[in-house]
Parts: structure tokens; C-alpha cells; sequence
């Protein structure tokens, strides 16, 4: 029996309309703990993400726990992109756990969601598993989220993982999201957000723009 290939994007593949991202505890009593990843390359990642959310127009809930009695503000980098968007204040520390977030999940009615957050064994883990056994189809961004050590974090990644969530990374998501650079309408806005937050690929674009007048795509 012979396999026909089809030039057809794969259905785990990622798109802007298939899922809604969740963003949680990205705040000041939360990171300061987060050993497994540096502070500067969290806070970037987690901006490169919801940047990225923001411009696809992906849904995306944001949610802390206790801002205001422990766990401080939510990092400006995440927050920005989303402005005026209400911050989803829980008590516990699973946020599936939470009717506020449920009702929200509810509303925008996807059944594919995106994690992102601290810390990894605790806050992602708990809605990660709950999402999976209630019959969600599950990623989680892994160089978004952060724990207390990098045992913990990667514990806590394998344990998603062996539950059938799919791993994956900032930079990734950005683009999965765009896929196809003849995709002109969102080209300039993926390429800005990856010289910002894309890190050595960020250089990379910048570079060709300036030097050549390169673009992504482009056929020699």
C-alpha cells in the first residue's frame, strides 16, 4: 500500500485560531525563586510568547495567585501586550482548580491549550494534568516556565510529557505560529518580534535586513 504525501500541514501543528494560551504567575515572588533559567532569558522568553499570542490574536488568559497579599505584580512583559485585559487573581495554586479561569477557558471554547508559567512542578503541572483528564489537547512552552531548581524542572516536563502533553519552545511557538513566510500579512510583525526577543536568530534577521535587504522566504 503506497503513501501519498500532500503539501498539508501536520494536525499537531500549531495555528492562531486552534487553541488558547494560558500565561500563569509570571510575578516577582515566583521568579524570585526560579533557579532552573535565568531571569533575563524567562523574562524574555515569556514576552517573546505573549507578544506573539498578542499579534496572531490568539486568546490568551492571564492569571496570578495572591498579587496582592504575596505574590506581587505580573511581569510588565507579559501584561503589555494585552492592555486592559483583567488579570485572573486565584487563592490555589492549580489554576484548573479555579472557577474564574474555568469559566474563562469555557468561553473562548477551544479544546487545544498552551501553558506557560511558574513554577513548572507545581502551577503548570496541576492544570496540565487536569486539562489532560478532562480530554484537552495539551501543549506547554518549557523555556517559558521555570522552577526552583533544574531537577524540578525537568522532573516536573517528563511528567508532563509521560501524561501526553507536548513539549515546546518560545521561540517555536512565534514560529508555528507564522509557518509559511509568503504569508506576507503577518511577515513584518513576526520578523520585528523575533529581532526583539529571538535572541541569536533576532541578530541573524537584523543582520540580513540591514546588510543585504534580505527577507525570510526570499529565492535567489
Amino acid at each position: 500500500m503506497s503513501i501519498t504525501a500532500t503539501p498539508t500541514p501536520g494536525k499537531s501543528l500549531l495555528s492562531p485560531t486552534d487553541h488558547a494560551l494560558i500565561m500563569i504567575d509570571f510575578q516577582s515572588q515566583m521568579a524570585f525563586a526560579t533557579k532552573s533559567i535565568d531571569p533575563t532569558i524567562l523574562r524574555n522568553n515569556a514576552a517573546l510568547v505573549a507578544n506573539a499570542a498578542a499579534g496572531f490574536k490568539v486568546p490568551t488568559i492571564l492569571t496570578t495567585v495572591a498579587e496582592k497579599s504575596f505574590s506581587g505584580p505580573m511581569f510588565s512583559e507579559v501584561t503589555a501586550p494585552f492592555p486592559g485585559q483583567k488579570l485572573l487573581d486565584r487563592t490555589s495554586m492549580n489554576t484548573w482548580e479555579d472557577a474564574a479561569v474555568i469559566e474563562e477557558v469555557n468561553r473562548i471554547g477551544k479544546e487545544r491549550l498552551v501553558f506557560a508559567g511558574l513554577w513548572t512542578s507545581v502551577c503548570i503541572v496541576g492544570p496540565v494534568a487536569s486539562a489532560i483528564d478532562q480530554g484537552f489537547d495539551v501543549y506547554f512552552i518549557a523555556d517559558a516556565c521555570g522552577d526552583i531548581s533544574a531537577e524540578a524542572h525537568e522532573r516536573a516536563v517528563q511528567r508532563m510529557i509521560q501524561l501526553g502533553a507536548k513539549p515546546m519552545t518560545s521561540l517555536q511557538y512565534l514560529l508555528e505560529l507564522q509557518r509559511d513566510w509568503a504569508r506576507t500579512e503577518s511577515y513584518e510583525f513576526t520578523t520585528g518580534v523575533a529581532k526583539t526577543w529571538g535572541g541569536a536568530y533576532g541578530i541573524g534577521v537584523t543582520y540580513a535586513k540591514t546588510m543585504f535587504g534580505a527577507s525570510e522566504g526570499a529565492h535567489g
